[in-house]
């Protein structure tokens, strides 16, 4: 049994999100506090093949760790509480490409910037939708929904206005986060809670090189597989392509992508913009020389998509996320 597997059981019993008393602390990230998304297990799962691992992959340049998560089967929220809290708070997804979870470069690294601005932030793991577990596709967008509906319904024991909460996904977490903008109230899983009475509905959404169409033209190829498998039809193409689902009342949307992806191309980006603008959705939209993909914070710097999250914060700030 791992460390976050032995982890997470000792946090089941907790209803809903824990609040910092009642909170483990995290394993990974000295200091903060690491809850369950689910009050017991995941649902769907009597025939998921899962095996939750956590991976230590090289040190980048730096000495920087790069940790990721395989094979999830009980999704965390880890939270970074900021010294000095402004009411906004932020879901983040990091990426992976529906194969792992990304912990540190995409997750923890990122939630460090944002807290030290005073946002507080709720790095997510989620289950990957190629694992066997019953809702397919839909799994991650399950444990998303779940997951902003327990911060919202629990915002006041982290000192979060329930109306200043937005989603930030990166890569495939991009896509991740852009189903819970686009398909917040798509019914995935049979309430549990009250919890669950609340609105999975982001405040504002922010979209960083995002895993955004399913079109076999410009779709990152492992995303597209892992969660639609080899050979999807149509309609399942279109269901879960964000620029499909663009929707007159979804939340302002920010993207950020690097023209110089090859990874996931800016086409995604592009496609997902004028879908997002036809549909009369706020929209703003950051497209970078040089950055290439996964630049998170750590691989931006020295380039010019090192403005990233400041950009973020005063788009924040002019939607008025930041008080």
């Amino acid at each position: 049994m791992t460390p976050v597997t032995k982890l997470l059981i000792s946090v089941l019993a907790a209803l809903g999100l824990a609040t910092a008393a009642e909170a483990e602390d995290s394993p990974f990230v000295a200091g903060h506090a690491v809850i369950a998304i689910w009050p017991g297990p995941a649902p769907g799962g009597e025939h998921a093949t899962a095996r939750e691992e956590v991976v230590e992959r090289p040190l980048t340049p730096g000495g920087l760790r790069d940790r990721i998560i395989k094979g999830v089967t009980r999704p965390t929220l880890t939270v970074f509480r900021p010294a000095h809290p402004n009411g906004a708070a932020l879901l983040m997804a990091p990426g992976g490409g529906y194969a792992w979870v990304v912990m540190d470069k995409e997750g923890y690294e990122a939630a460090e910037r944002f807290a030290a601005s005073g946002v507080t932030v709720f790095v997510m793991t989620y289950r990957l939708p190629q694992e066997g577990w019953a809702a397919g596709p839909d799994t991650p967008l399950q444990d998303a929904q779940r997951a902003l509906r327990l911060i919202r319904f629990h915002a006041a024991d982290y000192g979060v206005d329930p109306h200043r909460l937005g989603v930030i996904g990166f890569s495939a977490g991009g896509h991740v986060a852009g189903m819970l903008t686009l398909a917040f109230d798509r019914p995935v899983y049979a309430p549990i809670d009250s919890v669950d009475q609340v609105s999975a509905r982001p405040d504002i959404s922010i979209l960083m090189y995002p895993v955004a169409s399913m079109d076999a033209a410009i779709a990152h190829v492992g995303s597209r597989r892992n969660l639609l498998g080899e050979a999807p039809s149509l309609d399942r193409t279109a269901a879960y392509s964000l620029e499909a689902l663009a929707r007159p009342d979804a939340p302002p949307v920010m993207l950020v992508h690097a023209l110089d992806d090859h990874s996931v191309p800016v086409e995604n980006s592009l496609r997902l913009l004028a879908a997002l603008r036809a549909a009369h959705v706020p929209v703003e939209a950051h497209l970078f020389e040089e950055g290439g993909h996964g630049f998170g914070i750590r691989f931006a710097a020295g380039k010019p998509a090192q403005a990233w999250p400041d950009l973020v914060l005063g788009w924040m700030r002019r939607k008025g996320m930041l008080g």
